[in-house]
């Protein structure tokens, strides 16, 4: 009887067991059906935000590149607000690339970025060619002694001494207010050899600033530009307060950089460090042997052209960097590396 008894216990335990089986096996079946419309849903809100994206960069970018060949509609009056403009508008384009890079496949997203570089070039070789022609006349080291009425060497903190800033307008590409062709937008260095260049922040302060065949020098930049382009320099050492955009890194090699950015693209370029500080991205392609630390240079007025720059002062990217030539997600790429701490310059002359 007691056998009986458990026996038929046993049986009601199992049926009770099944239902709640079924119960769950029910439940589990309903949970990944709800996965699977949330994914799909998630996925046709991504492709559409992806679309979106696609349509309004690609008009907008057709619209800069009519402006740049010199058709379309610009702001009236000069030269220089025609070149406004572009500049603007290319910003503009760069902050909804940066906006909507959460939902942009890799595809894609390098595509935009290689078009914004394109448009950057092709607004700075736009303003070369309108820049006036001049004679360079190069100056030795002491030429400098006679114009310290002019400029006053830029302070620096922890007991630095700044370097006696030299004066080359001879070399520089900033259209002075007397030239016909006004392109007073953009302003930089160019062919230059073993000098200490500087420029401060009534003359660079939201503006394109170029950087082109130096080699040998020490180029600061006290202030907050617009974009900054540097190409063919070498064995160079160029300082720049925070750049609201993008910096452009063409043909270097042996050169130390440091400069806050949004982002920074850095083509074809050897042997160099990038003490960085990026609120986006840092990409390289067709490098070799870049190095990368967080950014360290100082000096009075760092924190109000921070302000200037807008660029966020706590978010710092420097380690993220997109090598365009190593596809490889299951190892490092050998192009570019972090500078260890015991190399990093921390005071700087």
């Amino acid at each position: 009887m007691d056998q009986l008894v458990s026996v038929e216990v046993v049986g009601t335990d199992r049926r009770a067991r099944i239902p709640e089986r079924l119960q769950k096996r029910d439940q589990e079946r309903q949970e990944e059906l709800e996965r699977r419309k949330e994914a799909k849903q998630s996925k046709e809100v991504t492709e559409e935000k992806s679309d979106f994206f696609t349509s309004t960069f690609s008009k907008e970018k057709a619209d800069i590149e009519e402006l740049l060949a010199g058709g379309g509609e610009a702001e009236p009056g000069s030269l220089a607000g025609r070149l406004e403009d572009i500049s603007a508008r290319i910003m503009q384009l760069q902050k909804f690339l940066n906006d909507s890079m959460v939902f942009l496949p890799q595809y894609e997203l390098r595509q935009a970025q290689s078009a914004l570089q394109k448009l950057q070039s092709g607004l700075a070789e736009k303003r070369g060619e309108l820049l006036p022609k001049k004679k360079f006349a190069f100056r030795s080291r002491n030429v400098g002694a006679n114009n310290t009425n002019k400029e006053t060497p830029e302070p620096r903190k922890g007991g630095e001494q700044a370097s006696r800033p030299i004066d080359l307008t001879a070399a520089s590409v900033t259209a002075s207010p007397g030239n016909s062709g006004d392109v007073s937008a953009q302003c930089g260095f160019s062919n230059v050899v073993s000098q200490v260049l500087i420029k401060r922040a009534d003359e660079i302060n939201q503006r394109d600033v170029l950087l082109t065949h130096l080699s040998s020098c020490t180029v600061k930049l006290f202030g907050a530009p617009s974009t900054l382009h540097i190409k063919h320099v070498r064995d160079s050492t160029i300082l720049c307060g925070p750049v609201s955009s993008s910096v452009f890194i063409d043909h270097c090699s042996g050169c130390t950089f440091a400069f806050p950015c949004q982002q920074l693209r850095t083509h074809n370029t050897t042997d160099s460090r990038a003490f960085l500080h990026v609120t986006s991205r840092a990409i390289v392609e067709d490098c070799s042997g870049v190095r990368f630390a967080p950014f360290t240079w100082s000096y009075p007025g760092l924190e109000e052209d921070f302000q200037v720059s807008g660029l966020d002062r706590e978010r710092n990217n420097w380690t993220q960097v997109d090598d365009f030539n190593w596809l490889a997600s299951d190892a490092p790429s050998p192009n570019w590396s972090v500078i260890p701490e015991e190399e990093r310059i921390t005071t700087w002359v």
